[in-house]
């Protein structure tokens, strides 16, 4: 994974408390609640109120210990600050550093799809790279890749609060960086183990132009001379397949009512093909990439 790319992945984690998931019906979760559900007397029936009833935003920030590049071995922090919510309808979600939008309102029972712009900055090898054999490669320009989200989501498989969500990206940088296209599909199967807990499970890969792949992988000749790796010429193609989880935890119990969240996120990806093979992997770094990262957020 590139720096970015886990930058987004743990942003995705700080905004994915259990009550977004909830939020797909008016009722609270079974679970070991500490007293009547929010907005409701003691002894009376009915749903509890809910902060994701109508608008509502979370502010999240966290710190993620990562690979310096993609197919790096040396690992550096980063940190995290992320806005997630739904404002007048349309849900805003973060992305590796950037966001997507969403325009089509869900139901409770779905499938509901989601389809709306996607918009990310790339800033694999621009920055903070550790292995001074790649830092005389040169640094690489900071990618603005710009697309659609689209997706399909199925709630109330297991429980009547969890999903499984078919997505995928697909974006083209606009900024002259790479020039090239970038396709990220996945699957997530996520649910609450109760009124305040979350736990999520994604799986993904990635696919890349050859504009990409000759951009991030290739060695040119100039490069090979100032660096010493040897000559490489890649292709586009599949560049990953990844795991990642994450546990998110309400402060006070209740995700329903908002406020203070806690997540702690994990994730492997193993880079294949050229993104695995050329030098800047094969040589000064490793195909198997981890990441771990812990983050606040605040939902209101």
């Amino acid at each position: 994974m590139t720096r970015s790319i886990l930058t987004g992945l743990v942003c995705s984690a700080l905004t994915l408390t259990a009550a977004p998931a909830l939020a797909q019906t008016e009722e609270a979760p079974t679970g070991p609640p500490a007293g009547p559900p929010e907005g409701v007397q003691a002894g009376q029936g009915g749903p509890p109120d809910s902060v994701f009833d109508d608008t509502w935003i979370n502010i999240g920030f966290g710190v993620a210990y990562s690979p310096s590049y993609s197919g790096s071995d040396d690992y550096v922090f980063n940190p995290l600050p992320v806005v997630q919510g739904s404002v007048a309808g349309v849900d805003i979600s973060p992305r590796p550093a950037g966001l997507a939008l969403d325009f089509i309102p869900d139901t409770d029972d779905g499938p509901n799809i989601t389809f709306g712009p996607a918009i990310r900055l790339r800033n694999d090898r621009a920055d903070q790279i550790e292995d001074p054999v790649v830092i005389a490669a040169g640094e690489l320009d900071r990618a603005v890749e710009v697309g659609a989200a689209t997706g399909i989501s199925f709630p109330k498989l297991l429980n009547p609060f969890d999903s499984l969500t078919l997505g995928a990206d697909i974006r083209w940088d606009v900024a002259g960086a790479h020039g090239g296209m970038v396709i990220d599909p996945s699957i997530t199967y996520s649910t609450p183990v109760n009124r305040g807990t979350f736990v999520s499970l994604s799986l993904g890969t990635e696919y890349a132009s050859d504009d990409f792949a000759d951009y991030y992988y290739s060695v040119s000749a100039t490069q090979s001379a100032a660096s010493g790796l040897p000559q490489f010429v890649a292709d586009g193609g599949f560049t990953k397949v990844s795991a990642t989880t994450l546990v998110a935890v309400d402060m006070d119990g209740n995700a329903l009512n908002g406020g203070l969240n806690a997540v702690v996120i994990g994730g492997y990806s193993r880079l294949i093909d050229d993104a695995k093979n050329n030098p800047y992997t094969a040589i000064r770094g490793k195909a198997d990439q981890f990441f771990v990262g812990v983050g606040l957020g605040y939902t209101f």
